[in-house]
């Protein structure tokens, strides 16, 4: 998981939603502020899996076309193996999963 800009910081374009669940950020203004949101979300969220942080000129986001999300599947070799919708409404859980599945399948050992 790679961590991007903030979607919906409290001092910009703010949802109700976050409000109603307490997901209330200002503008991360430095590295240091978008890591600490983003170890908030994690454990917010309850994410097991690794995360890393965009940089503050948000070169990963703009290379993914990532903003507010996308899912993306990147396979061994590095190389773009499934690539969602913009979020929230372009996702297709089954699709990604069933590529996941393929993608796992064919590395497991003893497969070609």
């Amino acid at each position: 998981m790679v961590y991007i800009k903030e979607a919906h910081p409290e001092d910009g374009w703010q949802v109700p939603q976050n409000q109603r669940d307490g997901v209330v950020f200002n503008d991360p203004k430095t590295a240091d502020e978008r890591g600490e949101v983003a170890k908030t979300c994690a454990l917010k969220l309850s994410l097991k899996m690794p995360f890393v942080v965009d940089e503050m000129d948000n070169p990963v986001e703009a290379a993914y076309a990532a903003w507010p999300d996308r899912l993306y599947i990147v396979d061994k070799e590095g190389k773009i193996a499934y690539k969602g919708g913009p979020g929230p409404r372009g996702f297709n859980a089954q699709a990604m999963a069933e590529k996941l599945a393929d993608l796992l399948k064919s590395q497991s050992p003893g497969q070609k």
